[in-house]
């Protein structure tokens, strides 16, 4: 058999011809960029807004901190005045029983 005499069935079955097959890859892949390109502004988008939230949460965090630090502050001088008020009251109580020793239960009531 010569090839002219084959006939050409390409056509029949619909198989595309390459110059199809390279227009139809190249529309996938513009399909394709169109959307990575969208996911990847979302993306951006996204991390945009994440950033301004960690920001927002650092200055929280810090004005917290500082107020914190400043409570801490306010309790150690209030635990140093308790335990200042508790050896003063130690110190009047052992004077006051030295005072007790020293007066005795007559001279209690002569003072009535």
């Amino acid at each position: 058999m010569h090839t002219e005499e084959i006939e050409d069935t390409a056509d029949w079955l619909g198989i595309p011809t390459p110059l199809e097959i390279c227009r139809q890859h190249g529309a996938l892949l513009e399909n394709e960029i169109q959307e990575l390109t969208t996911q990847l502004r979302e993306a951006r988008q996204s991390i945009f807004k994440l950033v301004n939230m960690h920001a927002k949460a650092e200055c929280e965090r810090e004005e917290v901190l500082s107020k914190l630090r400043e409570r801490a502050g306010e309790a150690a001088r209030m635990r140093k005045e308790i335990a200042s008020l508790k050896l003063s009251v130690r110190s009047m109580d052992r004077t006051n029983e030295d005072l007790r020793k020293l007066i005795r239960p007559q001279d209690v009531k002569r003072l009535r």
